[in-house]
């Protein structure tokens, strides 16, 4: 059994993973609520949050489902803040020498590479080697406030980076833009609910680069673009046209990473046997069923990540560390450090 210990930004996560039979438990601590009046996350307010929080989420697990049988503890170490990370990687420390078991460090993207393949393994343990055989190779699309990354995952579980965000990611993007029109925080979220209500072809926003062939992903001009648009029009008109405004800005945000998908698609070659969603922004309905159209249109199946991990979430790392052993550093020990810029690699 796998303990799993998250907090590389503003929550702080605990989850207890047996590769025999899934997840024994789940606890996280969210500080939206905290953030909120601040509009983002406060680095040091969230490291504040961590040290508050690990212990009684730890007892938690405790009481509820026990801490024996555990053979090693699965820990972010990056990226994130580096204080938040800080945190996390000194827990699982002294869990491990109080348990007498392995830390293991485990790259937060990796996580997020791996978490749509957490329903094939709920499905059925006994099978889910060979469902995973199966969906590889995998092109995943990776999409949060932080990183828009596309990537393959070959048929050996090696990742190799196709293309990322030259300046903005897709989240933050989403973020922005609500924070531009006036909306509270979490944007993203807010900007979907909005949007349910609004016209996606009101406005036209650029839809980043737009070459066939370059798999890059561009944020900042469609950020500029509605900022340039509420400058201009009268405040009545934007708030009259609030949920049009919403609607087209995140329509161009779905149609950029769509047709990024599309074309990573087709420079495949037919190799794939699989088109996978992770990160935070993979709760968005809008872009989940743009990709699953996508994938039923190149023949291939559409793995999502559920919902619970999506986000910040110790789930997908107690998962990563199973299944990307490769992936993971086992070797340092109590001697891991953190890596706040880590990339996917």
């Amino acid at each position: 059994m796998i303990l799993a210990l998250e907090s590389s930004c503003d929550e702080t996560a605990v989850a207890l993973f047996d590769p025999g039979h899934g997840f024994r438990g789940e606890w996280i601590h969210s500080q939206i609520a905290l953030h909120e009046k601040h509009g983002g996350v406060v680095p040091d307010l969230a490291t504040r949050e961590h040290l508050r929080n690990f212990s009684p989420l730890l007892e938690r697990a405790r009481d509820e489902v026990g801490l024996a049988g555990i053979s090693a503890i699965a820990v972010t170490h990056g990226p994130g803040l580096a204080a938040c990370l800080a945190l996390g990687v000194a827990a699982a420390k002294s869990m491990s020498l109080a348990l007498r078991v392995p830390v293991v460090g485990v790259n937060h993207l990796r996580g997020h590479v791996w978490s749509p393949f957490i329903p094939l393994h709920a499905r059925g343990v006994a099978e889910f080697e060979v469902r995973l055989e199966a969906m590889l190779p995998h092109l995943g699309l990776i999409v949060s406030g932080g990183n828009t990354i596309l990537f393959n995952v070959a048929v050996d579980r090696r990742v190799t980076v196709l293309s990322s965000t030259r300046d903005d990611a897709a989240g933050e993007a989403l973020d922005k833009g609500a924070k531009l029109l006036g909306l509270g925080y979490p944007g993203g979220p807010l900007v979907e609910q909005l949007a349910l209500r609004g016209k996606p072809d009101a406005y036209d926003f650029p839809r980043g680069i737009g070459r066939r062939d370059e798999l890059d992903f561009s944020f900042s001009g469609l950020k500029t673009s509605l900022r340039y648009l509420v400058e201009k029009l009268p405040t009545a008109k934007v708030e009259a046209g609030l949920a049009d405004l919403c609607a087209s800005y995140q329509q161009a945000v779905v149609d950029a990473l769509t047709r990024k998908t599309r074309a990573a698609l087709r420079q495949g070659h037919g190799r794939l046997r699989s088109v996978g969603l992770s990160g935070g922004v993979a709760n968005n309905r809008v872009l989940r069923a743009a990709l699953e159209g996508e994938a039923r249109r190149a023949g291939v199946a559409f793995l999502a990540a559920a919902p619970q991990h999506t986000g910040d979430n110790a789930g997908m790392i107690a998962f990563a560390a199973w299944v990307d052993r490769a992936g993971c550093d086992a070797a340092a020990g109590l001697a891991l450090r953190i890596d706040p810029s880590a990339a996917l690699a």
